[in-house]
């Protein structure tokens, strides 16, 4: 039997901008941001990958698939209603998932319906849950799809474990569980679970001789609202788990129409940042780096900048986490990296320039191709480019972080461990690969007049770092206080407002010039 297939090409602003007439046909009209809420696309997700089950109305049942490419994703869509009546829809849209063996996300979708054509008290004491595992992405990828399948096996089965006989599982996605939670209190209740939860699913697990830790998130949503369907209550979920995500410490989080109006803002802000690169509304500044020896600038570390037409200028705290988020760093990262090489190169001298590379560019396998191109489309010499990585880059590069610091080093390049003392910081990094620099971070800086703790890791650093022949960059040096501390610690390298703000490229030549008067004016009290 021939199935007809609609299909739709959505833009990377997450707007429908051509349609076969077949998805005319079936979906045209439905309102475009309703369809694809219903369809369950959403920009933010990783990927934007789907394949689900969607109902509309007349008992219509399409088997959706959503593919994420470089120019926005391809929507299909199945009209599969014939085949489910008549028995012969293949496994994967049985009712059952096929590897954790729990209900999968169509008979979620029936049971929440079922839920919420009840009247508003059997509503009122009852929640939604929705469950995602940390980094399992990473865990699939580098130990393979048979202990990611184990694994999630293992995690069906402690849920299971913390339910009543009255409540309902599913496996909604990848590494995504539902659960519907009624005849209790509510939020007590869903709160309580939530808690347990996040506990359980972050304790060990043993899989072929390999001890695996994952920890979970939870987003909790209410369908007291009449106004609420099956979407709308899987979307407050989503959002509170997406929240709990972005702040960690509790695991889980009950939604809040707050949240809604914060995801539209965090959309918003998305569209405009992937429309920055295109109208070149990104900037370069760069801060001198100094060396305390000799008291010149050693180099620069190139900073961006976004100044956004209708925003004004956006804090680079609020757009890189979505850039990393969404994947949009890469096409960022590279123009970052372009620009910085073509700017260090007309410099009068030898100096540095060092480009911030994220974990998200770092797992691009093209990535010492593009360094390659850089520098050959630049003419900088290669000893003169710093790549600056931080710790979290040896956790998510897969076990290939070595291997690609050591061919990106074949070429000249230098390479320095950014934020050290941060994150999970290990001596194990500094004994598997030779950085040039350690760069230890701001806050260790700034709190260490106040902090003995803080001057004791900014002094072992330094000493680490001499003792390996690794130079040390204390950052954040804005007061002369701060600067003679941390060469009294042995830190070989300064930057911070101290000695200069961020310069535009423009200016470099003039600070150049003047940077003797500059250091020795900065430092001449302190050291």
């Amino acid at each position: 039997m021939a199935i007809d297939i609609g299909l739709a090409l959505i833009s990377p602003e997450g707007e429908i901008v051509m349609t076969n007439p077949m998805f005319d046909l079936a979906f045209g009209a439905i309102p475009h941001e309703q369809l694809l809420s219903r369809f369950g696309f959403d920009a933010c997700r990783e990927g934007g990958k789907v394949a689900r089950p969607a109902i509309f109305p007349g008992d219509r049942i399409y088997w959706v698939d959503i593919t994420s490419f470089p120019d926005g994703w391809l929507i299909s869509a199945a009209d599969i209603s014939e085949r489910l009546r008549q028995g012969i829809v293949g496994a994967e849209l049985a009712r059952t998932d096929r590897l954790t063996q729990l209900a999968n996300r169509l008979v979620f979708h029936e049971r929440l319906a079922d839920l919420l054509a009840q009247p508003a008290d059997v509503r009122r004491d009852a929640a939604v849950l929705t469950i995602d595992l940390d980094r399992f992405k990473a865990i699939n990828d580098s130990l393979g799809r048979n202990i990611g399948d184990a694994l999630l096996c293992l995690v069906a089965k402690r849920i299971s474990s913390a339910l009543t006989p009255s409540d309902v599982l599913a496996r909604i996605e990848a590494d995504e569980f539902g659960v519907i939670q009624v005849g209790r209190d509510q939020p007590d209740a869903a709160v309580i679970l939530a808690k347990r939860l996040v506990d359980l699913l972050s304790r060990p697990y043993l899989l072929e001789g390999q001890l695996i830790n994952v920890s979970a998130f939870v987003g909790i949503a209410l369908p007291i609202d009449d106004e609420l369907d099956v979407d709308g209550v899987l979307k407050n979920a989503d959002l509170a788990l997406h929240r709990a995500k972005q702040e960690r410490y509790a695991g889980y989080r009950v939604f809040e129409s707050a949240m809604d109006e914060s995801m539209r803002a965090r959309r918003a802000l998305e569209t405009d940042l992937r429309r920055a690169l295109a109208l070149r509304e990104f900037s370069l500044v760069y801060q001198p780096q100094v060396n305390l020896q000799s008291r010149r600038v050693a180099g620069f570390e190139a900073l961006l900048r976004w100044r956004c037409p209708r925003r004004g200028p956006v804090s680079p705290l609020d757009f890189i986490p979505i850039a990393e988020e969404t994947g949009i760093i890469g096409p960022i990262g590279e123009w970052v990296l372009r620009t910085a090489c073509r700017d260090a190169a007309s410099w009068p001298g030898d100096y540095t320039v060092a480009v911030n590379i994220s974990a998200i560019q770092f797992t691009n396998r093209s990535l010492v191709a593009t360094v390659v191109s850089a520098i050959a489309d630049s003419g900088l010499d290669p000893r003169r480019l710093e790549l600056e990585i931080t710790e979290s880059v040896m956790l998510d590069a897969r076990g290939n972080a070595l291997a690609v610091l050591q061919q990106l080093r074949g070429l000249g390049v230098r390479v320095s461990l950014d934020d050290f003392g941060t994150g999970y910081s290990s001596l194990g990094y500094l004994r598997s690969f030779p950085f040039d620099k350690i760069k230890i971070d701001q806050s260790f800086v700034r709190e260490a007049s106040d902090d003995r703790g803080n001057r004791a890791i900014v002094r072992a650093i330094a000493s680490l770092g001499a003792s390996l022949g690794m130079a040390t960059v204390a950052e954040g040096v804005e007061t002369e206080d701060q600067l003679a501390r941390v060469a009294a610690d042995g830190c070989t390298d300064v930057q911070g407002y101290l000695i200069s703000r961020p310069i535009p490229p423009g200016e470099i030549e003039h600070f150049l010039a003047e940077s003797r008067n500059v250091i020795d004016a900065a430092t001449e009290v302190s050291l």
